[in-house]
């Protein structure tokens, strides 16, 4: 069973010990400095930025990170998605990570997955859905997303997180239950 809250700033030596984990590292590319942590965490962990970072509680274990954010609020990064596939009005999207790595390859992330896309339904309203652009070289990614029911719904070059990887990207999606998209 998964809970969730908003990262906090006490939050911060946990969120560095993750993206210093070799597996995390490899995808998010993220300086890992505790100033480089405040910097980059803070603004949304103060409620200055749109975007909402959550972190996953398995059983009141934290095992992840889930960044939520409306792309309507990221006008620069609407454009380069939309410039691949046709983003609605009031499309979401997610960008995640499983800290711990004896937490990966065990489902934990694809519950994760599941578990928020089916609270943003309840706590967004309006999101007609959740678009999700990944890396194509990161299959365990794309496949965790598949597996939650996001289907493919383009290919296209985008920015990678980490510059030795290749600007292919696979774009996800999954429309509001109900909505008919």
């Amino acid at each position: 069973m998964f809970t969730w809250r908003r990262i906090e700033e006490r939050d911060f030596p946990l969120l560095r010990s993750w993206l210093e984990q070799a597996h995390v590292r490899r995808w998010w590319n993220h300086e890992t400095s505790a100033e480089a942590v405040a910097r980059d965490f803070g603004p949304a962990a103060r409620g200055e930025e749109p975007s909402e970072d959550l972190l996953a509680f398995l059983d009141g274990r934290p095992v992840g990170l889930v960044q939520r954010s409306r792309l309507c609020d990221y006008p620069a990064y609407l454009a380069e998605l939309a410039a691949v596939v046709p983003v609605p009005d009031g499309a979401m999207t997610i960008d995640y990570l499983i800290g711990a790595p004896e937490d990966t390859g065990r489902g934990i992330g694809t519950a994760m997955l599941r578990s928020v896309v089916a609270r943003t339904w309840t706590e967004h309203p309006a999101a007609p859905c959740v678009l999700v652009p990944v890396v194509a070289a990161h299959r365990a990614s794309w496949r965790a997303l598949e597996r939650v029911g996001l289907r493919r719904v383009g290919t296209g070059e985008l920015e990678p997180d980490n510059p030795v990887d290749d600007r292919t990207h696979y774009l996800y999606r999954v429309d509001r239950p109900g909505s008919g998209g």
